[in-house]
Formats: C-alpha cells, sequence, structure tokens
C-alpha cells in the first residue's frame, strides 16, 4: 500500500529519471559539475564492483560526454550542460547497491532538481551542504545506514516536493521549520530512530509517514494536522492522547497509528468507505464501534481491498453493523459482547469479508447459516469467546496467538466487568 500511494502522489519522480538526454552538438558538461561528480564517485563505491550490474562501470571520466555515458546522470540541454537529475545505485533486485559516504560536493551541482540514492549500505551523516541546492524538487536517499539528525538546512528548500529518508538510523528530532516548507508535498521519515514530538506540519502535505520511530508526545489539533493528507502513519512509536486530531481530516484513504498509546474512543468521521485502510490495533482505545445513522450508509459500504484492525484495544459493547462488508476485519482481543450482526455474517458466506478475527472477545452468539459451507477463501476465528463456536474448530482459520482453547470459561463470561480479556 506504502508503494501505490508513493506512486500515486509521485507520477513524475522517478519517471524522469528514464528521460533520454539527447548531445546537443559541440556541448560539454560543466567543469564544476565534472568535477563534482568525480568526488562524488571517489566517497561511494559499488558493494560489488566485480558485478556486470555495478553501477559506476559507465563511469569513466575519459568519456567524451558524460552526460550521455554515466548512469543516473539526467543534464540540461544548454551549454554548458548542468546536471539536473541524479540518482545512485542502480535499484535493481540483484544489485546489493554502494557502499561509502555523501560527498558535500552534491552541493556543486547547482542546477540538482532531483537527488535520488538507492538501497545500500551508505552510512555517515547527510551532508547539510545539500541546502544549497535551491532547485531540489526530490530527495530520496532510503535504505542506507545514514546517520546523525536531519540537517536543518533541507528545509529552507522552498522548491522540495518529497523527501524520503526512511530506513536509516537517523536520530535526534525533526525541525520545527518543517512547517514553512510550503511546498512539500511527501514526508516519509519512517524507521529510523528519531526523538522528541511532531512539530507542526506543512499545511498542504498529503502523505505523512513517521513510522517505526521513538517519536513521543499528545497530538492535539495544535500541530496542524492538514486537512489534504491522505496517507498517515505514525505506526510503532510513544504517542499519546485521544483521536481527536483526526476529526477533521475528511481526505485520508490510509490511516495507521498502531502500536502506540493514543487512549479514548474512536470518532464516529473515521467509519466510512473512503478511508479505506485503517489500522489501529494495539492502542488503548476504548468505547465501541459506532452506529452510524442510516443517512450516512451510503458513505460506510466497504468494498474489495479494505481491511480495517481494531485488535488489541480495549473496545466493549456490541457489534454494530458499520465495519460490515470490510473485506479484512481485525475485532480480536478486545471486549466485545452479545450477538455478531448478520450483515457480517451475510458478507462471511458470500464472501466479500474474507478475514473476519472475532477471538478473545466476549460474544455469545454468531448466526450460522444452517447447512451452508464457509468459502474455501474465507479465514474465520471465533474461539475464545463467551459460547461454543458454532463453526467447528477444523474449519476455523485462527492463528497461533489464539491460543488452544474453545470457549471462555464461564466464571470469566459472567465477571466480565472485572475480567480482563
Amino acid at each position: 500500500m506504502v508503494m501505490k500511494m508513493f506512486l500515486l502522489l509521485l507520477p513524475f519522480v522517478f519517471l524522469s529519471s528514464v528521460v533520454v538526454v539527447v548531445e546537443a552538438q559541440g556541448g560539454s558538461i560543466s567543469a564544476v559539475d565534472l568535477s563534482a561528480l568525480r568526488e562524488i564517485k571517489n566517497s561511494l563505491t559499488d558493494i560489488t564492483s566485480s558485478s556486470p550490474n555495478a553501477f559506476f562501470t559507465s563511469w569513466d571520466f575519459n568519456a567524451p560526454d558524460p552526460c550521455s555515458s554515466f548512469a543516473g546522470i539526467t543534464c540540461s540541454s544548454s551549454i554548458p550542460r548542468r546536471v539536473i537529475i541524479l540518482i545512485l545505485g542502480t535499484g535493481l533486485s540483484n544489485s546489493p547497491g554502494l557502499a561509502g559516504t555523501l560527498s558535500p560536493a552534491i552541493s556543486n551541482l547547482s542546477e540538482l532538481s532531483q537527488l535520488v540514492l538507492f538501497s545500500g549500505i551508505v552510512t555517515g551523516p547527510i551532508p547539510s551542504q545539500l541546502g544549497r541546492l535551491k532547485k531540489l524538487s526530490v530527495i530520496s536517499l532510503t535504505n542506507n545506514r545514514l546517520t546523525g539528525s536531519i540537517p536543518n538546512s533541507i528545509f529552507t528548500l522552498s522548491n522540495l516536493h518529497t523527501l524520503d529518508l526512511s530506513h536509516n538510523q537517523l536520530t535526534e528530532t525533526i525541525p520545527s521549520s518543517l512547517s514553512d516548507m510550503f511546498s512539500l508535498k511527501v514526508l516519509i521519515l519512517g524507521s529510523n530512530k528519531l526523538s522528541g514530538e511532531i512539530p507542526s506540519l506543512p499545511e498542504e502535505l498529503l502523505h505523512l509517514d513517521l513510522s517505526n520511530n521513538e517519536l513521543s508526545g499528545v497530538l492535539t489539533r495544535k500541530i496542524r494536522m492538514p486537512l489534504t493528507l491522505r496517507y498517515l502513519s505514525v505506526s510503532g512509536n510513544r504517542l499519546l492522547g485521544p483521536l481527536s486530531f483526526l476529526e477533521l481530516l475528511s481526505e485520508l484513504v490510509y490511516l495507521d497509528l498502531s502500536m502506540n498509546h493514543f487512549s479514548g474512543t474512536i470518532p464516529s468521521s473515521l467509519f466510512r468507505s473512503t478511508l479505506s485502510s485503517m489500522f489501529l490495533q494495539r492502542n488503548n482505545l476504548t468505547g465501541g464501534v459506532p452506529q452510524l445513522p442510516p443517512s450516512s450508509f451510503a458513505t460506510t459500504i466497504y468494498g474489495p481491498g479494505s481491511i480495517v484492525d481494531l485488535s488489541h484495544n480495549s473496545l466493549t459493547g456490541e457489534l454494530t453493523d458499520t465495519l460490515a462488508g470490510v473485506e479484512t476485519l481485525f475485532l480480536n482481543n478486545n471486549r466485545f459482547t452479545g450477538a455478531v450482526p448478520m450483515n457480517y455474517v451475510e458478507s462471511v458466506y458470500s464472501g466479500s469479508t474474507r478475514t473476519l478475527y472475532l477471538q478473545h472477545n466476549y460474544i455469545a452468539e454468531f448466526p450460522v447459516k444452517e447447512g451452508l459451507p464457509l468459502p474455501d477463501s474465507v479465514a474465520l476465528c471465533l474461539s475464545y469467546n463467551c459460547m461454543v463456536p458454532p463453526v467447528p474448530v477444523g474449519f476455523m482459520a485462527c492463528p497461533a496467538s489464539a491460543g488452544a482453547q474453545i470457549s471462555r470459561p464461564l466464571n470469566q463470561c459472567s465477571a466480565f466487568n472485572t475480567s480482563m480479556p
């Protein structure tokens, strides 16, 4: 899903990297740029330089026209030709990538608009000198071993559209000057070691991924979550507080707040079919799944590909019809009671709901359809509830974490208000 959203929001980021550059007659690369490329090559190396897919094989500084012969280089057509796109690494699945460090000489490529570093084991800090490249619209330095803080200078780049520094070892806080980046639409800083609170965000941000860091604090409306957000992931942090900051984010199609310490009830505005991927598992959420008014049914009909995970919280009450029809639905390890609404059962038997996990609740009834077998494609788990599952154990698809017990002990069901699931 993360890749689908990235391609959706950035149709031009990587397509432009394959543009064929036609050599201008009598043209030559800028001497400044050529010197910068030499320093860049001196600070990096192919992990397997003997491989036929080695990136730097084509970087022959005796070649007559590096703009047409160097891999990863796109130049302007004007003379002297300037490097406008620099893509380091092949990005091929069978290529281990590059090692070394990023040279500050990159900042001498003053016409650069896109800087991409593919997966490898490049170490060291991100050069603060990148802040000199005022034409940069894309910085993507993912899946390496970059360390240190994110340079403040990057947040002065007024034309920056996309910043992806994910899957590195970056530390310290996210600079507060982030909110001043009015052109920024995509920010991906996931899977680092960033700490502190989330600062206010650019007003027109579309895609935000801060997952798997060490961020903390309470998310409130004071943080100014952009109303334009379509993708939001802050999973795997130490964030606190209620979810009220989400109530006005009507453009969201993907939401992942899992594995934090969020509390309180789930806003009813989040239960809509346009928010087709919602992950709230492993928090401290309470309350129940709201029963939405009939007037809103047209906007809450979930379709193929939809997924909702509310598992491992403290949600209570009887299930409502709101989530019937979700293709992949995890409601396990909560405190739901009563009978499962018939709409859920019909969705399971029709195959529109392909996964339904209800184990480790206090559910008393799942009204099966007599004589009608479950579709082979359905994964249904009803174990450890306040009933004997009406579906034979052999026909259920429970994960190993569900345990071997089929039903809850009666004393837990009768003393529900003082028991934990």
